[in-house]
């Protein structure tokens, strides 16, 4: 029986205890948190087995695998705290968007034989245990990057560990990880905030932008709900990269505008063109980082029960509901009820047994 310490129990750290306690009940999982409450509903729900009130805690710190779960800056903090204390076959690992700080870290506190750095490219907009869910885990890629010094059992070791969790391991640098991330994670999340702030900036007092935005706006600045704390830190942390990505973006929208303002036909369709080949080329790999969306949109009557009546259909069919809501701005979709589901088999199966009923049913 190994024991699992989480030092952190939110959306990620809850998300990983949940999914490695649902495929090894066995394991004995250990937890320290600041929020009691998040510690209190692990306990209720049989997640956590106990909670430690001393991270320096001799069985704590002795642990088969201890995760790190909180923001980067103070992973770095708790890393530092718990050095001196580290079994010498237990395995740190963390779960932080950037890399590089905290392996510096792990090398100046003697630690790299211990230490593998994780990220599970896999999340929510949403924050805190209450959002966290064993399912976010699976088929997303959790990227691995050992310590220089850590044995090659301990890195196969855990890469079992997250196959466990249903993820997909890769192994990478800490810089090409930071790298990477830089493009495809961190840019869009700042992205998405600017362009909400520049709504913001340009709405008028009736908010009439703010009323109107759905469809894709909606879809692209989802994002910007996330945590401020932990993208905070992630911009101090990555700097350089993310300095780097911006700089590459920047000339590309100003020579976006330039083409615009020129009235540069060929420049214009070419942009649209080379971005959605690319696009619709990630989704060939369902189990990618960008995941297929299985999401259906059903024309439906403004009337009382409507929903109810879709979601007992689905129900009666042991169909699970990823989620559900009205469209209000249907410039971009058909169909006025929109219901997405965890997997394309729920998909397809529920939009059969639905226009067996007469539901007028569009899917992407």
């Amino acid at each position: 029986m190994k024991t699992i310490g989480f030092i952190g129990l939110g959306l990620i750290g809850g998300s990983i205890s949940k999914a490695l306690k649902k495929s090894h009940p066995d394991y004995h999982i250990l937890a320290f948190d600041n929020d009691r409450d998040n510690l209190a509903a692990a306990l209720s729900e049989g997640v956590i087995d106990g909670v430690v009130a001393d991270i320096r805690d001799e069985h704590f710190m002795h642990s088969d695998y201890l995760f790190l779960c909180t923001p980067v800056e103070f992973n770095l903090l708790y890393l530092e705290i718990v050095a001196p204390y580290i079994g010498e076959h237990t395995v740190v690992t963390d779960v932080g968007s950037v890399k590089g700080g905290i392996h510096q870290k792990a090398a100046e506190l003697h630690l790299d034989h211990n230490f593998i750095g994780g990220h599970p490219m896999a999340g929510s907009e949403k924050s805190g245990y209450k959002a966290s869910n064993e399912r976010i885990l699976e088929n997303a890629y959790y990227i691995i990057t050992p310590g220089v010094d850590t044995s090659l059992e301990k890195i196969g070791e855990f890469q079992s560990l997250v196959d466990d969790m249903g993820a997909i391991p890769i192994v990478l640098t800490p810089e090409e990880h930071d790298y990477i991330t830089a493009g495809i994670s961190h840019l869009p999340h700042i992205i998405a905030s600017s362009l909400v702030n520049l709504v913001k900036n340009l709405d008028n007092e009736g908010e009439y932008m703010k009323t109107l935005a759905a469809g894709g706006f909606r879809d692209i600045t989802r994002i910007a709900s996330s945590s401020p704390v932990m993208w905070q830190h992630i911009c101090l942390e990555n700097q350089a990269n993310i300095s780097s990505v911006l700089d590459e973006y920047i000339r590309m929208l100003i020579n976006i505008r330039c083409d615009i303002d020129e009235h540069s036909p060929d420049a214009i369709y070419n942009m649209f063109e080379s971005s959605r080949n690319y696009r619709d080329s990630i989704d060939v790999f369902d189990n990618g980082p960008i995941k297929k969306d299985h999401t259906l949109y059903i024309d439906l009557a403004d009337e009382a029960g409507g929903i109810a009546t879709i979601a007992t259909i689905l129900a009666m069919e042991k169909i699970s509901i990823k989620n559900i809501g009205i469209i209000h701005n249907r410039e971009f979709e058909q169909g006025v009820l929109k219901v997405e589901f965890y997997d394309a088999e729920s998909k397809d199966h529920g939009a059969a047994l639905l226009r067996k009923r007469n539901y007028t049913i569009y899917e992407r």
